[in-house]
């Protein structure tokens, strides 16, 4: 069974009689692997906002103010290997789902993996001076670019609101796209579960 889309130029979205994982994943099942990494993405900018809302509403002090898996492991959220770990999911996830979009709605999927590139190399310097225990910039602690002019907490804050936006926007013109962008095998769109079912058992 084969189902292409020659509406959109450039986009050929093809399932054949025997799909390989990655190829099931951008297609039949496209919609559940995306409710699964909203999942992770909304529990890590959760996160986020609760180490904000420590500092800023509660007053903690910054050192103390770790978020609400902070409060049961300090040890593990103070480790640079748990924020570059999620850094690199993010970007693998948003490359590994991008085949899934279409038209509209893969441009600003790829927005979002354009600024979460850029987040991860930011993450990527801060493991290697935590690793190598060498701090750039002559900083106490490990320190990325934009750090230098934007405290961590906030950066890594706006750092994950402007992933995230880009993608929400992606994922709603994947889900009501305009005429011709659609993606023919995937059930993400609303009120396509039925069609795909059944050009799927035909």
């Amino acid at each position: 069974m084969a189902v292409s889309s020659s509406t959109v130029p450039g986009i050929h979205v093809a399932e054949r009689a025997n799909p390989g994982f990655f190829e099931k994943l951008n297609t039949r099942w496209h919609e559940r692997a995306l409710q699964l990494f909203m999942v992770i993405v909304l529990g890590h900018w959760a996160e986020h906002l609760v180490q904000a809302y420590q500092i800023y509403v509660m007053h903690w002090p910054r050192a103390k103010a770790l978020g609400l898996l902070g409060l049961y492991y300090p040890w593990l959220v103070q480790t640079e290997a748990l924020h570059y770990g999620y850094a690199l999911v993010m970007l693998i996830g948003i490359w590994i789902l991008r085949k899934g979009f279409t038209g509209t709605s893969h441009t600003w999927w790829m927005v979002a993996f354009g600024i979460q590139f850029w987040h991860h190399f930011e993450h990527l310097l801060l493991i290697y001076q935590a690793t190598f225990h060498h701090n750039f910039w002559h900083k106490p602690v490990p320190c990325s670019i934009l750090q230098l002019v934007i405290p961590r907490v906030e950066l890594h804050l706006f750092y994950n609101t402007i992933v995230f936006i880009p993608m929400v926007i992606g994922m709603y013109y994947h889900m009501f796209p305009a005429e011709g962008e659609g993606n023919p095998a995937c059930t993400c769109e609303w009120g396509r579960d039925e069609d795909v079912t059944a050009a799927c058992a035909a």
